[in-house]
């Protein structure tokens, strides 16, 4: 993956849109809301009395199970817009999305679980991969004794209404600057986040996204979707060649770990370039954020160049690694701080 390759944008909000890691860099815009009424005592269901965990838990479940259709919308400080329409539907442990964009290129995504397939009917062009980390928010590790609690805290800010729902707003609170923090508005009755927004350590909104318009529990049918997923057609299919691995075949390692980040996955996937092997994509979270390190050997006819960017939350970070076995392009990408990118360049080195 070099540097001139298209780097996924928003890994809370925009993944959700385009659910895909190729979509075209956007221009973002903050959207001002009124602030979130103070929190009052605790209404009936509860909820201002739930830990970090529980409320965590909350959310990711209903991510998960709950059906709905509503447009999404994305921003950030710099400029437009993105937003898409979403129709998500559950049927025990089967769940599948629809996810149509409404701005920018026509891109149409369906997931079954952790099969996506792409639609891209500018070029005709269908893409099947296979993905499992979805970024649904928050994207959970594990159990409730996680050791999430050690980088965040968690505080009950108010109460406020979005897209026609009343909702809980909590900030979520990181305890160094190696990570974002988040204030989500989780709908009363549910727990699914309608609004989130990423904030850095001035408190600064960096990203927002919301459903501007949606309907719970709606009569998505599983059966229609199927159908549209596999109506291809016309359209040249191309797929995704994943194949598990781990950083310790691929002869990797960090010399020592960036706190609060596990490894939870290790894919290895041609690298597009004739001749240029593959590239390994090894995937860090701490429960909330998410890095994902890109090697692949360093190609001079290239050229490419060190860069780090910002696009909302999402920094990348570009940079050569010089072994004695040769040199490597680094390409680390995350909805977090720079100097957390930086951190996971400075500790990869070569296990062998």
């Amino acid at each position: 993956m070099s540097s001139s390759s298209p780097m996924p944008i928003s890994a809370r909000g925009f993944l959700l849109l385009a659910a895909a890691m190729c979509v075209a860099p956007m221009v973002l815009g903050q959207t001002r809301s009124a602030a979130p009424q103070p929190a009052g005592p605790a209404s009936a269901s509860g909820n201002e009395t739930m830990g970090l965990v529980e409320w965590l838990q909350r959310m990711h479940a209903a991510a998960r199970q709950r059906s709905y259709v509503g447009t999404f919308v994305v921003s950030a400080p710099a400029g437009n817009l993105s937003s898409a329409r979403i129709w998500h539907v559950c049927e025990g442990d089967l769940q599948m999305e629809r996810i149509e964009a409404l701005s920018g290129p026509q891109r149409s995504t369906f997931r079954r679980n952790d099969q996506v397939v792409t639609f891209l009917p500018d070029s005709k062009v269908v893409k099947h991969e296979t993905r499992e980390n979805l970024e649904l928010f928050p994207n959970l590790l594990g159990t409730p004794d996680s050791s999430i609690a050690n980088s965040y805290g968690l505080r009950v800010i108010g109460k406020d209404r979005v897209a026609g729902f009343d909702a809980d707003v909590v900030q979520i609170e990181p305890h160094d600057a190696l990570r974002f923090g988040y204030r989500a508005w989780s709908e009363r009755r549910s727990g699914l986040v309608i609004k989130l927004q990423t904030i850095d350590r001035d408190n600064k909104v960096i990203e927002q996204s919301a459903f501007s318009e949606l309907q719970l529990d709606a009569p998505v049918k599983m059966h229609a979707l199927k159908q549209m997923m596999g109506s291809t057609a016309g359209y040249r299919v191309e797929k995704s060649e994943l194949e598990r691995t781990t950083a310790q075949r691929e002869g990797w390692q960090l010399k020592k770990p960036v706190p609060g980040f596990r490894p939870v996955s290790s894919f290895r996937r041609p690298s597009g370039v004739e001749g240029q092997g593959h590239t390994m994509q090894w995937t860090f979270s701490d429960g909330l954020a998410t890095v994902s390190l890109f090697i692949e050997s360093y190609d001079a006819q290239r050229k490419p160049e060190e860069v780090l960017m910002a696009l909302g939350a999402t920094h990348t970070l570009t940079r050569r690694l010089t072994d004695k076995d040769g040199d490597w392009w680094l390409t680390a990408v995350g909805e977090v701080p720079p100097q957390t990118l930086d951190a996971f360049a400075q500790n990869l080195v070569r296990s062998r």
